[in-house]
């Protein structure tokens, strides 16, 4: 073999390997979300695939001739690419959950072939090049080094470039597609193939692998590079629609009418908001995440006159609350794009009465967004009787809300947990709303608000209650924030 044509086969399957595991964890995360445990769960599958193709692709080198394996393992790798998107469908339909066995299972069944057969490409071209014994770590460095630079430039394509120009299955056809009419010129030429009906078979493999992924139910309406993305119209209200972000049910607007509060978790907010301030007196707001806009349009709605300044990190979720959830934006409803935690930096000293956070990914509020370091800059923009409202979502044994309490009292003077007795019992998981402030929390006006309008929460403001429930829990800070690990604890 020319080493030119080694060194392209080995860099081209190498960074096809990368492709496909960077695009799992959006394939994935309708189904399981978008956590430190997909990735792991994905990386730990895929390095496993490359290690068994790896040793299993050597040894077969050695007992065939490798000319004649390289065609159907380039076959064989696309055509098992083309499935990758079905067997994940068929994953799902089995419910299987979202926990780490089930991101095990998807990723096991979708990547872990395809990974093992492509990664078995490059002991079979070292096995061509080896021509002198006394020239083995020459190529085998130099190709070990190629298929290295393969897997990069393959993560920088895809990370950079392909994801966010591009929706996630027809780059997958693509790489198949591709890696299928290269196994079949190979196949040919190199394999000295006369006869022709095994390339033909690959070619209708191309075919019908790519019509199953296509085919297959697609549970996004839109995609970005980091949500999958819907909008459900609520058959219970004619104007209510409801926004769901990968797994999560994120947001709930009703088009003809910003003053309502679908969920919970809205409604508490809803409830500090009537607590703070005179009924007609406007607020200034920052609200960490967008989703569906609906908290900023509510309190312009109850308030008059009030601005909200939102910090949305996915420009696609903005356009999707333009186009079907009613947003207009304004000089009273400004949005930024971009990290929340890297914009905080612009934004001025006592700027704000009300910090909202509401960012998730997948059910975990990005762990950068939870730390002492974070609340810190929190503390800096609230004006000295501001509030900040987070809203989380944890089940028992509530280790992530504990430790999250914890952090914001290590760093604002009072705090208060607001949620249904049931979840502040930890007896169910779900929404809390934590509620921080360096002025004391008016604590019975929100109760008394929650009264009025729904009665069916709880409010632990008292320090010693507070003490108790934190229960010794750590301190969350930039070196230390295992938020997905501590929601896993279910």
């Amino acid at each position: 073999m020319p080493p030119l044509l080694a060194a392209v086969l080995v860099f081209a399957t190498s960074g096809a390997i990368l492709v496909l595991e960077i695009l799992a964890g959006r394939l994935l995360a309708p189904y399981v979300g978008v956590t430190l445990e997909t990735y792991t769960g994905i990386i730990g599958t895929v390095l496993a695939g490359i290690s068994l193709g790896t040793w299993l692709g050597g040894r077969a080198a050695d007992r065939a001739a490798p000319r004649r394996l390289l065609g159907p393992l380039l076959v064989a790798g696309g055509a098992l690419a083309l499935l990758i998107v079905p067997a994940i469908s068929l994953v799902a339909a089995l419910g299987p959950g979202s926990g780490p066995a089930a991101i095990v299972l998807f990723s096991a069944a979708a990547f872990f072939a395809p990974a093992a057969v492509l990664a078995a490409v490059t002991p079979t071209v070292v096995k061509l090049q080896l021509h002198d014994l006394s020239r083995t770590g020459r190529v085998v460095g130099r190709l070990s080094a190629i298929g290295t630079a393969g897997a990069i430039a393959g993560t920088f394509l895809t990370g950079f470039v392909l994801v966010s120009a591009l929706p996630t299955r027809p780059i997958v056809i693509a790489v198949g597609a591709t890696l299928i009419a290269a196994g079949i010129v190979v196949w040919i030429t190199m394999g000295r193939a006369r006869d022709t009906r095994l390339p033909l078979i690959a070619l209708a493999a191309l075919l019908a692998g790519a019509g199953w992924s296509t085919a297959a139910p697609q549970p996004c309406e839109r995609e970005s590079t980091y949500f999958c993305m819907r909008v459900e119209a609520d058959p219970a209200r004619e104007s209510g629609r409801t926004l769901y972000l990968d797994t999560l049910r994120h947001s709930y607007v009703d088009l003809a009418d910003p003053r309502h509060l679908e969920f919970s978790y809205a409604r508490i907010v809803g409830d500090v908001l009537a607590s703070m301030a005179p009924d007609d007196e406007p607020l200034s707001a920052l609200h960490i995440g967008g989703g569906g806009f609906t908290l900023p349009r509510y309190l312009a709605a109850t308030r008059p006159g009030s601005s909200s300044v939102v910090l949305e990190l996915d420009p696609t979720v903005v356009a999707l609350a333009r186009e079907e959830l009613g947003l207009r934006t304004s000089e009273e409803l400004e949005v930024r794009v971009g990290d929340a935690r890297l914009a905080l930096a612009d934004l001025p000293d006592d700027g704000y009465d009300l910090v909202v956070g509401d960012a998730f990914g997948g059910l975990a509020v990005p762990w950068h967004l939870t730390t002492r370091e974070f609340v810190a800059e929190i503390q800096r923009i609230l004006r000295p009787e501001g509030i900040y409202l987070i809203n989380v979502i944890d089940y028992p044994p509530l280790a992530f809300a504990r430790a999250e309490v914890a952090t914001l009292r290590d760093v604002l003077a009072h705090v208060a947990l607001i949620a249904p007795e049931e979840r502040v019992e930890g007896h169910a998981g779900g929404n809390l709303v934590l509620v921080a402030s360096d002025s004391p929390i008016p604590s019975e006006a929100i109760l008394e608000a929650n009264r009025l309008r729904f009665g069916d929460d709880a409010i632990i403001a008292d320090d010693a209650e507070l003490a108790g429930f934190i229960d010794g829990a750590a301190v969350l800070t930039d070196d230390f924030a295992p938020v997905d690990q501590l929601l896993s604890q279910r």
